[in-house]
């Protein structure tokens, strides 16, 4: 569970807001969310689905690709 300490002349809601910024990285607010009704097999199987598919996206997308082939080196054919 995040913890915030309230500094000397700190405002309550500049720390509420804190809390609430922990709470969402660390993905309880989502959680809650989820929870908050029941979810069907068939709900719960397609929200898995767009999450992986969402992670294949990124994965495709940030992975770091060779701009050459290895075998068209041009300065070792001289």
């Amino acid at each position: 569970m995040p913890e915030v300490d309230v500094k000397k002349g700190e405002s309550i809601d500049r720390a509420l807001k804190r809390l609430k910024g922990k709470m969402e990285t660390e993905g309880i607010l989502e959680e809650m969310r989820r929870l908050r009704a029941f979810e069907t097999p068939t709900q719960k199987a397609k929200r898995k689905a767009r999450s992986n598919a969402k992670k294949n996206r990124n994965r495709v997308r940030f992975t770091l690709t060779d701009p050459k082939p290895k075998g068209d080196d041009e300065s070792s054919s001289s």
